[in-house]
Parts: structure tokens; sequence; C-alpha cells
């Protein structure tokens, strides 16, 4: 649907965590009214009625992927499948019941468990200001299968981490900076560099706001299922330490990541 340049410049001035659904209302409302084009008093109109009654829009959780399903040219993992075990999961912890019952006034967007799953290290930001950031990761390693020094492996990886010389018969990697985004696996045309293990990192306690703060990544390359373990711990202990809505990012402390490293964490 088309929209006015004006009407376009105020819904950027939504804040960004319901922008969608504002511009989502904004057109459903307009065709509702029969109109073709967006104006900024459609705009201005639907906000006011969003925002006067956020709380009948609130689920208990937020769950976002980058691009969605087949999206993302970048991916590392396929996560539509964990995606959808995801939200099972938090349909299932009924976290809207929770935040009605220790919230003492109406919901909000911030109340809500925030997740992100991004299939690649690019991740658009969004995983490391979440509760919880999963993002895909392909982890790769050296073979003995002989190597032709084509470079294609040093040219793919933009962190630098992989390195060849006139010396070396075989790439070498970097892991300290290795991100697992599995570009030097595709790039290899000789196998020389395979896939040693694919799954996902998990980051926690990251918010925005008037104290924001990145969240903290579990050491380790997770399956789904590891993944929605530690989901479901991260849920009970948020449910155990929120009493009147406080965000799991300020209720988890340093001890707190510390016993889910121990828990969870993989050398």
């Amino acid at each position: 649907m088309k929209w006015t340049h004006e009407a376009e410049d105020a819904v950027k001035k939504v804040p960004f965590f319901v922008r969608k659904k504002v511009r989502a209302r904004v057109e459903k409302e307009a065709v509702a009214a029969g109109r073709e084009i967006v104006a900024i008093n459609d705009v201005k109109a639907s906000q006011k009625r969003y925002l006067s009654d956020m709380s009948s829009e609130i689920k208990g959780y937020q769950l976002d992927i980058c691009f969605g399903p087949g999206g993302c040219p970048n991916r590392a993992v396929i996560g539509d499948n964990l995606l959808e075990r995801v939200e099972a999961v938090l349909k299932e912890e009924d976290l809207l019941s929770f935040l009605k019952e220790r919230v003492q006034e109406a919901l909000k967007f911030h109340h809500e468990f925030r997740i992100t799953l991004a299939d690649c290290p690019n991740a658009c930001s969004q995983p490391q200001i979440k509760d919880m950031g999963i993002i895909g990761a392909g982890l790769p390693m050296v073979t003995e299968k002989e190597c032709t020094l084509c470079e294609a492996c040093v040219d793919a990886c933009k962190e630098d981490a992989v390195t060849l010389d006139d010396v070396a018969i075989l790439p070498l990697i970097d892991m300290s900076r290795c991100v697992a985004c599995g570009k030097c696996i595709v790039a290899c045309p000789t196998g020389t560099i395979l896939e040693a293990q694919k799954g996902f990192r998990v980051q926690l306690g990251g918010k925005l706001g008037r104290h924001p703060q990145l969240a903290r990544e579990l050491p380790g390359i997770f399956s789904e299922d590891e993944v929605l373990e530690i989901l479901k711990t991260c849920i009970t202990f948020y449910k155990q330490n929120s009493k009147h809505g406080e965000r799991f990012a300020d209720l988890l402390k340093e001890k707190d990541f510390d016993e889910l490293v121990t828990k969870f964490g993989k050398s």
C-alpha cells in the first residue's frame, strides 16, 4: 500500500519495537476506510488508538526472526523448526497470565519476555539487546585434505580469522576471532575446511532503555534441544524472581549467569 512521505516520516518516529505492529494496523484501518494511500492523519489516528489500548496487544512474549523463513542470504543454520519449537514453549509457559498476576498496572510491551532468533551472526543487532538471543552457527574445522592455497577461505572471512602463508600447507583458523558464520566452509572448493559443528549460539540478558546492556554469551554451540532447555531454565528463573514485572535482564546478576555457564556452558 502506498504511503505519503509525511506519513512515512511519522511512522519512523514510532519506537522500533512496536513500529511493525503500528504500521500494520495503520494499513488495515486505512483499507477498512476505503483508502488507497496512507496519509499523516491515518497514522496519527491509528497510533493514538493503538497506544491507548496497548494492553490488548500484549501476549506475554515477543519472538522475532531477522528475515523470516528463507529470507536470509547468509544463513549458517536454518532455524525455522527451532522458531516453531521456541514459540510452543513460550505459549505453554503462559507468560501473559504470569504478567497479569505480577504487574500491578496496565501491561506494556516492555513487560514482555523478548527473544530474537537469527540464522547468521550478522544478526541485525537484535539478539544482543534481548532477554535471549539465539544465533545460528556453523563451526569450521581443518581436515587433512590437500589445500590448493586458492585463498577463497581467506577472502570469505570478514574477521580475518583464516590465514595462509607460503610455508603453511593447510589453512590456519584463529578460533578466538571466528564467529562461526560458516562462510569459509562454503567457500572452500577442496573440502580442506569442513563443518565441525552446526547449531546455535545463545546470548542472555540484553536490553535497551535507560540503562542499556548487551547480552552475555554462554560458551559453546548448542543443539535445538539444548536451546529449549536453556530457555525453559531462564523462564523458570524469571518467574521465580520477577515479582512486579521486572525485566529478565535486570534480574540476571553475574552469579546467576555464572550458574548458567556452569550448567550449560561448553569449553
